[in-house]
């Protein structure tokens, strides 16, 4: 994640001459975990917390209006009452992130990135992982400060949001894919870290030893409580684990989210408004979304709609991928997996198991 676009680590995104071995990574239950960890806390929040700290807590999310600054470019919405989600984690070095974040690398990249799918009837979810270091054409986007950035072909994913902002990682998701984006979410290293130490910490399973000696994360094998910056170690990192490739570390961040969601549904938050608070505070200060979620009862409304998804249900797959021909330290989208893969989630359809093998894993 500390990586500009145009560095050229060692192969396979090492970034330190370390070569990148392919293995499968493992297969574990994945989904929606962290959105609906975020959106359940907000709603508890909404409803244990008097009107004036509701006020201030709607007061701490940031919106983006996706429409304004996309225009008219875009796919047309799902014939269906599904919804489409794009969720990024950002490394952002900026204020109380600066310490948390690690590296020298200036400005912020977007670090996890998941495009959630919820088919209509919302009984279901699928998130869609997108490799940081996969390369994508970017269109061309409007960056904050009002000039135009130009179209780029075979750009890191990750490049786009340090470039033009959020509004274009949505363009580029949506021009990739040809599926329209209902919501938008980010959240920020400051905010995963509070959420985390603001619920006690979470308990993760070890299946193998990881030992980090950049972020100086030092797992056995077996069950541990992570405090929030030992969270972001294991989130984040990918010289500890496997082939020590980006590919790898996407299995422990679903693993994480899942235990995450866990711990947050395991704990009396109604019983509780203080930490309820606590909670909600911490996190709204960190977070961003669309101008259809940027406030408390729009993300409640949101989260009420999808109280018929169970979480037993739901699956994250990688976007397929293969070993860039002419970079093999990247990656790009594998046909015709990927092209399947995004006309069943424009359809409204099931995703066939043939749209969920990567080459660049071995399936």
């Amino acid at each position: 994640m500390s990586h500009d676009a145009a560095m050229t680590p060692g192969p396979q995104g090492d970034g330190h001459g370390r070569k990148r071995r392919r293995s499968a990574p493992r297969k574990r239950r994945r989904g929606l975990k962290i959105t609906l960890g975020v959106v359940l806390v907000l709603l508890l929040a909404a409803g244990g917390t008097a009107y004036w700290l509701y006020s201030s807590l709607d007061g701490n999310i940031k919106g983006v209006d996706l429409d304004k600054a996309i225009g008219d470019d875009r796919p047309q919405k799902l014939p269906t009452s599904g919804q489409n989600l794009l969720v990024l984690g950002s490394d952002s070095r900026a204020g109380s992130n600066g310490g948390l974040a690690g590296g020298n690398v200036s400005g912020a990249r977007s670090d996890t990135a998941l495009m959630i799918h919820i088919p209509e009837g919302r009984s279901s979810a699928t998130a869609v992982s997108i490799p940081r270091d996969t390369l994508v054409t970017r269109p061309e986007c409007v960056k904050s400060d009002g000039s135009a950035l130009p179209p780029k072909e075979r750009v890191m994913f990750n490049s786009v949001y340090s470039l033009a902002g959020p509004a274009c990682v949505v363009k580029t998701v949506e021009k990739m894919s040809g599926v329209r984006m209902d919501h938008y979410l980010e959240i920020d290293f400051a905010g995963f870290k509070e959420l985390v130490d603001a619920i006690g910490g979470v308990t993760v399973n070890v299946d193998e030893p990881i030992r980090d000696e950049e972020s100086g994360l030092d797992l056995t094998t077996g069950s541990h409580k992570l405090n929030g910056t030992e969270s972001l170690a294991f989130v984040r990192t990918r010289h500890g684990i496997g082939d020590g490739s980006d590919l790898g570390r996407i299995g422990l961040q679903q693993q994480f989210m899942m235990s995450l969601l866990s711990e947050v549904k395991s704990q009396d938050l109604l019983g509780s408004p203080t930490k309820s608070y606590k909670i909600a505070d911490s996190l709204t200060q960190s977070l961003t979304t669309d101008s259809g979620l940027d406030s408390l009862t729009k993300l409640a409304e949101f989260a009420r709609s999808m109280d018929g998804v169970d979480p037993a249900s739901m699956e994250t797959i990688m976007l397929p991928v293969a070993y860039d021909k002419i970079d093999p330290n990247r990656v790009v989208a594998a046909e015709p997996q990927a092209t399947e893969l995004w006309k069943a989630i424009r359809n409204d359809a099931e995703i066939p198991e043939s749209a969920k093998k990567s080459p660049a894993t071995g399936g």
